[in-house]
């Protein structure tokens, strides 16, 4: 059976990702800050292994990887979902820590992800896997008001695109996709209404996050000849060229 990694794996879209994997025949590691979530999303899943883990630690991540190697001994996919909205406002009210913080989950846990993965996947026999990183409709235009969350997004765009270079000669297929108004937790308060780009508060169309988990088992399972470079899945009225 294939081997995946899900970040972020305790509630919203990692959650659903992550069962949807482990329906398709994955087994499938489940890494995330609280032990409590992760069970929770592994209490409906055939193959489960639950790994608490802050993916901004670079020693909590690649205990996580050695736990999973030691079990499955290999790994073939991950996803590099765990992420935050981080603060909100104008720059001048973002505080340097902040964006610090949120730069340290979005961006650097995804590297730090992918930096294991990456050197599993060149080892293994057969080598080769597949990361797909989650980049978000604000890896292509901002909301208003946040630019460490926009910031983190626009740099997963460039990880990705670097990484997929790299692990052309290893059989390591790097994409992304882009996600806008998925209905979850995280995302709860867009329903009701958003801060637009001309000021106003509007609510926005979402919908099922069980669409995003079908589209990442869709990439997932492709042969690793294929590559999907970047996917965009969107609520089709919700604000996107320009933010409204």
């Amino acid at each position: 059976m294939p081997v995946a990694v899900v970040t972020g794996a305790g509630s919203g879209l990692g959650r659903v990702i992550a069962q949807a994997l482990d329906g398709a025949g994955f087994q499938v590691a489940l890494l995330g800050r609280t032990k409590a979530s992760l069970d929770e999303t592994a209490s409906v899943m055939a193959r489960p292994l639950v790994l608490p883990t802050d993916v901004a630690s670079a020693a909590d991540v690649s205990a996580a990887f050695a736990a999973v190697v030691g079990l499955w001994g290999r790994v073939d996919l991950l996803v590099n979902n765990a992420g935050t909205f981080g603060p909100s406002g104008d720059p001048d009210e973002v505080g340097p820590q902040e964006f610090a913080s949120t730069l340290a989950v979005n961006v650097t846990g995804s590297f730090l992800c992918a930096r294991e993965a990456f050197a599993q996947m060149k080892r293994q026999d057969p080598r080769g896997g597949r990361i797909i990183n989650n980049g978000s409709i604000s890896a292509h235009v901002p909301r208003p008001g946040s630019a460490a969350y926009t910031t983190s997004k626009h740099a997963i765009t460039g990880l990705t695109r670097s990484l997929a270079l790299d692990g052309r000669t290893h059989d390591i297929a790097v994409g992304q996709i882009d996600i806008g108004n998925a209905a979850t937790e995280m995302t709860a308060g867009i329903a009701v209404g958003a801060r637009q780009a001309d000021g106003t508060v509007r609510p926005e169309p979402t919908f099922d996050p069980q669409h995003v988990a079908d589209a990442v088992v869709a990439m997932a399972q492709l042969p690793l000849g294929v590559s999907v470079p970047a996917m965009t899945i969107l609520a089709t009225g919700m604000p996107y060229a320009g933010r409204g």
